[in-house]
């Protein structure tokens, strides 16, 4: 994960380290060649980072079925759709189906890992007390017809 200095070099706006370039050479006259950073982020295999390609050139990028194009940066989830792969913040999503419930899982989002008993019962404690609807919007909904939109 060196630049060219030879320090290690973190993209905070993206969330990935640079750790080389690619280069893309035109067969035409007219555009010559573009290098692009070749990024890693914490799991999953390296990326091109195309956004200077259509800045420089003017040229998109064709991926039919979008299978070979990382659409955004998450710290939350990892998809690998051809491996089978769908990790939450690191927790393979077969072992939450099995040991975690709503509560687990919300915790585990917002907050970056499983909770522990104490944090669970506060966490449990929050949701119940944010959850609460007041007397009057109770009141509200029969006011509309059960056909309404």
């Amino acid at each position: 994960m060196a630049s060219a200095g030879g320090e290690e070099k973190n993209n905070s706006e993206s969330g990935y380290s640079k750790v080389g370039e690619a280069s893309i050479t035109f067969s035409d006259d007219l555009h010559g060649s573009i290098t692009l950073p070749v990024l890693k982020g914490s799991i999953g295999n390296p990326v091109i980072d195309i956004r200077p390609l259509f800045q420089s050139t003017k040229f998109s990028v064709y991926d039919p079925g979008f299978t070979s194009t990382a659409s955004c940066h998450s710290e939350i989830t990892y998809i690998d759709g051809p491996e089978g792969v769908l990790l939450h913040r690191g927790y393979p999503i077969e072992e939450l189906a099995e040991h975690s419930d709503f509560l687990d899982v919300s915790y585990l989002l917002l907050f970056g890992d499983l909770p522990n008993p104490l944090q669970r019962e506060q966490h449990e404690r929050s949701i119940r007390y944010h959850t609460m609807v007041h007397e009057q919007l109770i009141r509200f909904f029969p006011g509309f017809k059960s056909n309404a939109h």
